[in-house]
């Protein structure tokens, strides 16, 4: 016995469905992918060390110090002669700009106005990265940054000026040094910093070696 109606409509689904288990199933493989391309290369051991230099002028003395609740190896520097504000912040090392803009909100704190309103994070900021698994982070300078994101820079080249922007509370520059995924003790010409942990206020004076390589 035959109802006349063609038994055709199972039979049309199946190259769809079977269409869409593949776009499916290439979308999972392209999402993996992508992952491995990002966690793979985290993965790896980090290069050596960079010989980083103080993120300032050659020869000058700064003050750099942390505080209880500032986080483990975070660096704040305060020059020990001079206007603070408007200082040149030179990169530490050469590499290339991954970040160059706004961490968080500016707040209002500026030469003319030190005492207004705090921002949030780190305001006007940069991030380097030197290569193996090296970056160097600089946050709460002036105004926008010198540089942009992709540009390569050589050690001591200017990518700033130093400010009070974001949770600020006077002008000077928070500054970092990561590897991978950990932020690390901060070295400046080969020497630790000896800014470690954040259980107590404490400050040393260091003198930046950051300067112009000689002209033979």
């Amino acid at each position: 016995m035959t109802t006349g109606r063609p038994d055709t409509a199972r039979t049309h689904r199946r190259p769809r469905n079977r269409t869409v288990r593949v776009l499916l199933a290439l979308v999972a493989v392209a999402a993996v992918l992508g992952v491995a391309l990002v966690v793979v290369p985290m993965l790896r051991p980090a290069g050596p060390r960079p010989l980083f230099q103080m993120p300032v002028s050659c020869g000058e003395t700064w003050q750099l110090g942390t505080y209880p609740g500032h986080d483990d190896y975070d660096v704040d520097l305060f020059p020990t002669e001079g206007e603070a504000w408007g200082r040149p912040v030179l990169a530490s090392y050469a590499g290339t700009v991954t970040v160059a803009g706004i961490n968080g909100s500016l707040g209002g704190r500026t030469p003319d106005n030190p005492d207004g309103p705090r921002g949030r994070g780190g305001g006007y900021w940069v991030k380097i990265d030197h290569g193996g698994k090296w970056e160097t982070q600089y946050l709460h300078m002036l105004e926008p940054p010198l540089v942009e994101v992709g540009q390569k820079v050589a050690q001591g080249e200017q990518i700033g000026r130093l400010g009070s922007t974001g949770n600020s509370g006077a002008p000077h520059l928070h500054y970092e040094q990561r590897r991978g995924w950990d932020k690390v003790e901060t070295h400046f010409d080969g020497e630790p910093s000896t800014v470690t942990t954040d259980d107590r206020e404490y400050t040393v004076k260091r003198t930046s070696n950051n300067c112009p390589a000689a002209v033979s």
